[in-house]
């Protein structure tokens, strides 16, 4: 992302989103389990599931996807010990950057959603397999977080993974997240 900007000449302060952010009634974490590029760019209902349910006591629960995502994002909320509110294919482009806007954390992969909450300046973790994130990460949010283990097979940019093994996806947990999450409340941000 900080590349294309600068190819065009964008400034970080000129990027801006102007719809007002949801407020929700509790401290509320997203979780956004779609990926449009592919399956490869995609973690694991179970892994988002784990996380929802470590702050189902704290907070409330917000699922995003898009139309083609609402597959994923049932099965994510299937797994979730609690009531939850699922978006997926259920909000325009509006509805969704309000939605986003209002979260106290995010947890995503690397997608659309993901910038919104940069622009929002969202505490987000971002799930990295076989994306550079050193390219496509949230640009310019100081709440951003990045998992990615750095395999020697990714980057590989591949839609689905070409080695079979998805391990770039399936090597990030939950614990990990949730410490992310966990240390980012400590600091009473």
């Amino acid at each position: 992302m900080k590349k294309y900007a600068k190819a065009l000449h964008i400034k970080p302060q000129d990027l801006k989103l102007y719809q007002k952010p949801c407020k929700f009634t509790r401290p509320t974490l997203g979780i956004n389990p779609g990926a449009t590029y592919g399956s490869a760019k995609r973690w694991y209902p179970e892994e988002f599931a784990k996380v929802a349910n470590y702050f189902t006591k704290t907070h409330d629960i917000v699922i995003f996807g898009g139309p083609n995502e609402i597959g994923i994002a049932n099965e994510v909320e299937s797994l979730i010990d609690t009531e939850v509110t699922n978006l997926a294919g259920k909000t325009n482009i509006t509805e969704l950057i309000e939605k986003i806007a209002g979260l106290d954390l995010f947890v995503t992969n690397d997608s659309g959603p993901m910038h919104i909450a940069a622009a929002y300046k969202i505490p987000t973790v971002t799930l990295f397999g076989p994306t550079k994130y050193s390219e496509t990460s949230q640009w310019n949010n100081p709440n951003g977080y990045i998992i990615s283990h750095n395999l020697k097979c990714a980057p590989c940019m591949k839609r689905v993974c070409p080695i079979k093994t998805h391990e770039c996806m399936k090597t990030i947990k939950a614990d990990e997240v949730i410490k992310l999450l966990k240390s980012h409340l400590s600091l009473g941000k």
